[in-house]
């Protein structure tokens, strides 16, 4: 492929999904989804490897399994939605490391109006023509962030020592992208 034959790829939601995970009470983990988000890749290579990403997430989509906790999530001892309504992440290399599928992504992160840059473990898992000719490509995304360092600062002291939210969250993606058929082959 050339730089004249840029592919657009987005996210399939029906097929993909945004997750977090974070330690609850020093001794379990609560997981978490974003329901509604975007994700958008623009490459020229079959391999992704020059891909450009960008991705969107709606802070009032969050879902734990709890409607208290979610309403606290979105609350401004956490995500403030009302004030910032999304999360974005924009890619500033998307590097392979082999040929087994492993990329390292590399972009900044923006919640509550902070940025700060971040990275992530990327697996391709390859690309495939689905029964009804739409070319689809798969990717598992993992990474951990420091949540106070976006000012999602809220937490409790236990008693018996520790605290009931970690710092430490863990990010995850499962991704099947649906690559987007140019204008022009439509006429």
């Amino acid at each position: 492929m050339t730089m004249a034959q840029q592919q657009k790829w987005v996210a399939d939601l029906a097929h993909s999904e945004v997750s977090f995970r974070v330690k609850h009470l020093m001794v379990s983990h609560v997981t978490g989804y974003f329901r509604k988000f975007h994700v958008e890749a623009h490459t020229s290579a079959e391999d992704f490897q020059d891909a450009r990403i960008v991705f969107t997430a709606q802070v009032d989509s969050i879902e734990t399994g709890n409607a208290d906790r979610d309403a606290h999530l979105k609350g401004p001892d956490f995500f403030d939605a009302a004030k910032y309504p999304e999360i974005s992440f924009v890619s500033t290399a998307f590097r392979k490391l082999n040929d087994e599928g492993d990329y390292e992504l590399h972009g900044e992160l923006t919640m509550k109006g902070i940025t700060h840059p971040v990275s992530f473990q990327v697996h391709y898992e390859g690309s495939v023509k689905d029964p009804w000719g739409n070319q689809k490509a798969g990717f598992s995304v993992q990474g951990r962030i420091n949540r106070k360092e976006w000012g999602l600062n809220w937490n409790a002291a236990l008693e018996t020592g520790g605290v009931v939210v970690s710092e430490d969250v863990r990010v995850a993606a499962e991704l099947q992208m649906l690559q987007q058929v140019p204008a022009e082959t439509l006429a």
